[in-house]
């Protein structure tokens, strides 16, 4: 393995699932511009959309995530296409 091509800044950050509140402390780079107390302990926060406990995949629910818009604008762009 070559030396020197690692970070070498890992600490302790929370991701928060924003579709469920869902929060989990891993180790990373990331830079955050937030922070939250956890046990009281202040961590760096990182948001995401998604995560293992809310994705249709992993929780077996065939719900769709659209925080976008992007499933109507498809929808009414193409709409069904077999339809006549």
């Amino acid at each position: 393995m070559k030396q020197g091509i690692h970070p070498e800044n890992y600490r302790p950050v929370v991701f928060k699932d924003m579709s469920n509140d869902d929060v989990f402390i891993t180790r990373s780079t990331i830079n955050a511009k937030e922070t939250i107390e956890l046990d009281g302990v202040t961590y760096p926060l990182v948001k995401v959309e998604i995560s293992n406990t809310s994705h249709p995949f992993y929780t077996g629910k065939s719900t769709l995530v659209d925080t976008a818009g992007r499933v109507d604008k498809f929808m009414s762009r193409y709409g069904n296409r077999n339809k006549k």
